[in-house]
């Protein structure tokens, strides 16, 4: 009975056991069966979206083979992953709202940069907000407008996220954002964020690359940022902090690079010791001042060291000499004293070196020599003195090279004791017997040109006869006037002309040319060589019998008879004779006469620059390269008649009718028919001339003249180069600059020509467009000089941190505002 019972109760159990397998097994299978049926219905769901979406009708249509398509990628289970149409062959655009993302249950990447996305933020992120799966974010280089969504703190598991380039995306970082607990790379990159982080943005302890540059963030840099203990990268650049740097952000050990620069930060340096990794130190354009802290040799690691145009005082310090890694340093436009250190010759490295516009002295330490990779040098206008180490020249500014002699003054200018190497190194004491027979030379050369002077000055009348015997008898002295000009006398012409009152004046010729060649080559002035006309005067074109050609500028008659007109005329030829620049108009010579006034100019086929800019198919011509040609070489022309002639000349009409283009499209400033010398014992006080819409406006109420007045000029004329018309409406805007917020530099330039493509292009025009607002400013003591102008264009300039088509107007000339005594032009 026991044995039957035991049977029955195994038999049951087995029954009970196969009938569980049996309902498990059912229940997997339904299970299986069940999430089978999702999986196909979400990849379906999948395809269907994709397909709608319409972003890639252009290729196919053929969604079993989506994971192939460009810009998809997907997980073994064939979901979608990544979505990252490339912007160069597929343009999302409008089609952005076609794209159903809730079906994307795996997506963890999603990149649409470029895709010229138009609409808020919200907008866009109401599409994706509930993407909970998404890792990477990127909406930069698009045309998105408003504050940032606060929706973007449901992407709890973002690490990456980009909205640089939107320029229109404005206000605070919301405080939603201390939700992103993951987020490791941020970049708010050229926008137009204003306000501080909110306190929650201090909780994103993983932050490790923070990059909020060219944007408009105002006040100073909060301590708390010293809380983000793994940020590696910093960059706050371009902006409008003010404030010190604070001490915290010295504390962040784990910083590679720090870029801070074109703010008004202010301040000293101090506590670098613990930037033990940090590889990249940018701090120009700001307000720091003090000394360079012996402490900064402690940066073992430093690549690139920028402490450019700010106020730092005192010595470079030896220790400089302990950054062995260092590649670039640039210590330019500060007021920094004594010698370069010779431990400078330890940074093997060293391939960038900028200490150009300083108050460095002494020698330049022959240390250098160590530095073979050194390829790009300045230590224009500081004190040094003595000779230029050889092996600085290197391959690029070779002592040999035929055109060293531009590329020393580029690199060494301005250093009025110091002395070019001029032989090879295994020849001793070579510069002797070379500068004696120059030195004689000169001595000659100013004795002649104060001879000529003299006679000019004092009105001497020369008597014929003595003339002619003192050349018979070997007169040195008009003898020594005939060599340096190089003219061929005829005794019978000279007396005829002396006799007729023909005063007739030429240089830089053979001295053949006579009044007659002149009258027969324009065939007594005939309107068919006439080339313009002016308000008195006419311009004519005149082929010597040589062959050459040349401009002839002629009084009207009644006009010769009035004393204003004859004063401007003198006070032409006055300082054309004085003046010798490579971009100024060269005057060959000119004929006073009671019958007849003339001028002979150096002959421009192209004709001026406002002739060239208002014909569309010659403005096409001038490139933008071309532009900024012209505007250095106005620049250079400027400077040269504010700083470098024996008496400071002020042009006072300068406009584009006045700049005159050779074959080439070479500038050259011309008229100087109101040119005036400032005199430093005098009021200057003068009446208003000059061209409308070029004159600055501080001239209509004080009527002083003075080189910030040329300064003004010069700017409307640079804008007006770029914009391709006189740019009237640009600087009625200057008094309310904040009407130029929305206003981008690209949609200003001339639109005849192409947008820039190549970066350097673009990066010209910028640099040019910021000068240009510089000098025109409304006060002009905030006006840079021409001498600093001119230095700008030479320095060497950074590439562009942001596209051109992200640089407004406001940038432009916010960077102007604050160059106080350091004018060099921002890196927008």
């Amino acid at each position: 009975m026991m044995n039957l019972n035991m049977s029955l109760t195994f038999t049951a159990s087995v029954m009970v056991m196969l009938w569980s397998t049996t309902v498990l097994s059912s229940y997997v299978a339904s299970q299986v069966a069940a999430t089978t049926s999702a999986t196909t219905l979400s990849l379906e769901r999948e395809a269907k979206a994709l397909l709608e979406s319409g972003w890639w009708s252009n290729y196919s249509n053929d969604t079993l083979r989506r994971c192939n398509w460009t810009g998809i990628s997907c997980n073994d289970a064939g979901s979608v992953t990544k979505i990252y149409p490339p912007s160069a062959s597929i343009k999302v655009g409008d089609k952005f709202k076609n794209m159903d993302f809730s079906c994307f249950l795996n997506l963890a990447f999603l990149s649409l940069g470029g895709h010229e996305l138009n609409g808020t933020t919200e907008d866009f992120v109401f599409n994706i907000g509930n993407l909970s799966t998404i890792t990477h974010l990127d909406l930069s280089n698009n045309s998105l407008y408003g504050r940032l969504s606060p929706r973007l703190g449901n992407l709890t598991q973002l690490e990456f996220l980009d909205f640089s380039y939107n320029q229109y995306i404005a206000g605070s970082i919301p405080s939603e954002f201390g939700n992103l607990k993951n987020l490791a790379i941020l970049n708010l990159t050229g926008n137009r964020l204003q306000k501080p982080f909110p306190s929650s943005f201090y909780l994103l302890t993983h932050l490790t690359h923070l990059h909020m540059s060219s944007n408009q963030l105002l006040g100073s840099i909060p301590l708390k940022l010293g809380n983000l203990k793994s940020l590696m990268t910093l960059d706050l650049s371009n902006n409008f902090l003010d404030g010190s740097i604070p001490s915290t952000l010295f504390q962040l050990s784990n910083l590679v690079t720090i870029d801070l620069s074109y703010n008004k930060l202010v301040g000293q340096l101090t506590n670098l010791n613990r930037l033990t990794k940090l590889e990249k130190l940018l701090l120009g354009f700001n307000r720091i001042n003090g000394s360079i802290p012996s402490k900064i040799g402690d940066l073992k690691t430093l690549l690139a060291l920028s402490i450019h145009s700010n106020f730092l005082e005192g010595s470079i310090p030896e220790e400089i000499g302990n950054l062995k890694a260092l590649v670039s340093l640039d210590l330019s436009q500060n007021q920094l004293s004594g010698p370069i250190p010779p431990q400078i010759g330890n940074c093997f490295n060293l391939e960038e070196l900028n200490l150009s516009n300083n108050n460095l002295q002494g020698l330049i330490p022959n240390q250098i020599r160590k530095l073979s990779l050194l390829d790009q040098v300045d230590l224009r206008n500081n004190d040094f003195s003595s000779v230029v180490p050889y092996n600085l020249y290197g391959t690029k500014y070779h002592y040999v090279n035929s055109s060293f002699y531009k590329k020393h003054d580029e690199v060494y200018g301005g250093n009025k004791n110091l002395t070019s190497y001029s032989c090879s190194p295994l020849k001793k004491n070579c510069n002797l017997p070379i500068s004696l027979p120059i030195t004689i030379f000169v001595a000659f050369f100013l004795f002649g040109c104060l001879l000529q002077l003299l006679l000019w000055r004092y009105k001497v009348k020369v008597n014929p006869t003595s003339v002619l015997q003192a050349t018979k008898n070997g007169g040195c002295l008009f003898q020594l006037l005939l060599w340096r000009y190089k003219v061929k006398v005829n005794p019978t012409s000279l007396l005829q002309a002396i006799k007729n009152g023909d005063l007739f004046s030429i240089w830089n010729y053979d001295g053949k040319i006579a009044y007659e060649d002149i009258i027969a080559s324009t065939d007594d002035f005939d309107i068919r060589y006439c080339i313009g006309t002016g308000g008195y005067g006419s311009v004519y074109r005149a082929q010597l019998p040589s062959g050459r050609v040349v401009a002839l500028k002629k009084l009207h008659h009644l006009e010769a008879e009035e004393p204003a007109v004859d004063k401007s005329f003198r006070n032409e030829i006055k300082f054309l004779t004085d003046v010798r620049h490579r971009n100024i108009v060269k005057l060959h010579g000119y004929c006073l006469h009671k019958r007849c006034m003339f001028l002979i100019y150096e002959y421009m086929e192209r004709g001026s620059l406002f002739f060239m800019l208002s014909d569309d198919v010659q403005a096409v011509e001038l490139d933008w390269t071309k532009r900024v040609n012209i505007i250095k070489s106005t620049a250079n022309a400027l400077s040269y008649l504010h700083f470098e002639c024996t008496s400071i000349m002020v042009h006072r009409d300068i406009s584009s009718n006045n700049i005159l283009l050779n074959s080439d499209l070479e500038a050259f400033v011309s008229d100087f028919g109101t040119a005036r010398i400032i005199d430093p014992d005098s009021s200057n006080e003068t009446r208003l001339v000059g061209t409308y819409g070029y004159v600055a406006p501080e001239l209509a109420y004080t009527m002083v003249v003075t080189e910030k007045c040329d300064v003004y000029s010069f700017g409307v004329l640079a804008l007006e180069t770029l914009v391709g018309k006189h740019p009237a409406e640009i600087l009625s805007l200057l008094s309310a600059p904040s009407s130029l917020q929305n206003i981008m530099l690209i949609d200003v330039l001339d639109p005849r020509l192409s947008p820039p493509t190549c970066q350097l292009v673009a990066q010209n025009i910028v640099h040019v467009a910021t000068i240009a607002f510089a000098c025109s400013q409304a006060d002009p003591n905030l006006r840079p000089t021409m001498k600093h102008v001119s230095q700008m264009f030479l320095s060497c300039q950074r590439s562009l941190r942001n596209p051109l088509r992200t640089i407004s107007l406001l940038q432009l000339v916010n960077c102007g505002m604050h160059m106080e005594g350091s004018y060099q032009a921002p890196q927008c």
